[in-house]
């Protein structure tokens, strides 16, 4: 693995990884925070592969149940003992740190510690692979490209970062290729070797493991460099970040989008609580229309992205429509979790700007009549600090919109920035704007806000989706 010395990745050995080579005779796989969406993925694949899989994580989880019934031995908690002295190797992710007792375990007993893109990339080997980057809309596009490649009668082996019911599950070895779902924050996407690379966009984001928006650039351009004279990259023509990339990206490029010169155009776009449509035109394929189960604009382009990539491996064009008009959605992704008297309560992963806007647009044409009242979980201090003017400019899109306290995830906890420093950053002289309650009063707080007809959207990628049972709840102890 050949990474440039001024592109940062938590691939390179340190504190935790210890290698960032897959052993080749791996069979014994034990797995940390394996409860975790993207490191279930790496159990899923490993047991499907036939290893021995064992794992451990600090709690109770979803995909838990599932690798216990597929033959993991998973723990809840660290502990030395449970690393199994056989281990072949150790997956763990970047919120691993260096003092968990069983990295500990491992690095005495001279057993490989490896990071999860590593592990991904060692167990779907050599296939024809597309991975699917970008600062937002990775998920989505990944389990649109797994659908799209089904609707040819293909088994593709996928790996993504989310629950997704159309799906199944996150992960599965397949048959033939594969789509990956390819995490930009801390430069592990550099683990693969794609055919393909597929991104939605490119903007400064993860600036707490980058520092600053060259580094992200720099990593993205490693990402597509790594493909060869060979690759091909499929980027988005309306966003500046992907569209330069593309500029300067040593492989063919295929642009999709709005915009006139990409070739994969998007035209007549329709969007309802139902769904979405809209009118596509490429010189080869000539005119195409799109239908979707999904709403919202950026949903067609997630579509078109995922179509013109899985064109790139040379699937039909037919096929590939049918299979992403049987999408349906990923979990927290404009995810209905409820109506109680006329009022939708949604929740959404939506933790960058970029994000939280699309999101918002797609509530405001789902709404109509109605309003639109946003709860937003800020996620991590060092992107609320950067981005603060930013996120207050997309939550004003809300009739209303609570701003929680921040959820720290990885980081330390930094008193200069909450919920206010969003709210100070608003500029529209009212209370659109505003910071929450204490926590325990949201479900209330939104209850008094909302009437029938409205939408209530939980945001953030922190433990926000946590209250959307309350919020029905507290809507329902109104009648």
């Amino acid at each position: 693995m050949n990474i440039p010395a001024h592109v940062r990745t938590i691939l390179r050995p340190g504190a935790v990884v210890t290698t960032n080579v897959w052993p080749a005779q791996a069979r014994r796989v034990h797995v940390l925070c394996i409860g975790g969406a993207g490191m279930s993925a790496v159990a899923r694949l490993a047991l499907e592969a036939g290893c021995t899989v064992s794992g451990s994580d600090a709690q109770e989880g979803q995909f838990l149940p599932p690798l216990r019934e597929a033959g993991a031995r998973v723990y809840v908690g660290f502990a030395r003992e449970q690393l199994p002295t056989d281990a072949d190797v150790v997956v763990v992710s970047t919120a691993v740190r260096p003092d968990n007792p069983e990295v500990l375990a491992a690095r005495e007993a001279g057993i490989p510690v490896v990071h999860r893109a590593t592990a991904l990339a060692g167990l779907i080997g050599e296939r024809e692979t597309i991975a699917v980057a970008g600062t937002h809309g990775k998920t989505t596009t990944t389990a649109m490209s797994v659908m799209a490649l089904r609707g040819c009668g293909e088994d593709p082996a996928f790996a993504v970062g989310a629950a997704v019911a159309d799906l199944g599950r996150n992960a599965a070895l397949g048959e033939n290729c594969a789509v990956i779902e390819a995490d930009e924050s801390d430069g592990s996407f550099l683990a693969y070797r794609p055919r393909v690379v597929l991104v939605t966009n490119q903007e400064a984001d993860h600036l707490d493991f980058y520092e600053t928006a060259e580094n992200v650039t720099a990593a993205f351009q490693a990402l597509v460099a790594g493909m060869g004279s060979d690759g091909v990259l499929v980027a988005c023509a309306d966003d500046p970040g992907a569209r330069a990339l593309a500029e300067a990206a040593p492989c063919r490029t295929v642009l999709y989008g709005n915009a006139e010169d990409a070739d994969w155009r998007i035209s007549d776009v329709t969007t309802a609580a139902a769904g979405a449509r809209a009118r596509i035109s490429h010189a080869r394929h000539g005119e195409l229309v799109l239908e979707l189960a999904v709403t919202g604009a950026h949903n067609v382009l997630n579509a078109v992205g995922a179509l013109a990539a899985c064109v790139e491996l040379g699937r039909d064009v037919t096929g590939l429509l049918a299979g992403l008009s049987r999408f349906h959605g990923a979990s927290r992704r404009f995810e209905l979790k409820g109506e109680v008297s006329g009022v939708s309560v949604y929740d959404d992963y939506a933790h960058h700007p970029n994000e939280l806007q699309a999101t918002l647009s797609s509530a405001r044409q789902v709404a109509g009549e109605g309003r639109v009242i946003a709860a937003f979980q800020p996620h991590l201090f060092s992107r609320t600090k950067a981005f603060a003017a930013e996120f207050a400019q997309a939550l004003s899109l809300a009739d209303t919109a609570l701003v929680l306290d921040v959820y720290a995830a990885r980081e330390d906890l930094d008193e200069s920035v909450n919920a206010k420093t969003i709210v100070r950053e608003y500029t529209g002289g009212d209370e659109r704007v505003r910071a929450a309650g204490p926590r325990e009063q949201l479900p209330g707080e939104v209850a008094a806000l909302a009437h029938p007809g409205d939408i209530v959207l939980l945001l953030g990628a922190g433990d926000i989706v946590a209250e959307s049972p309350r919020v029905l709840a507290a809507l329902g102890a109104r009648d």
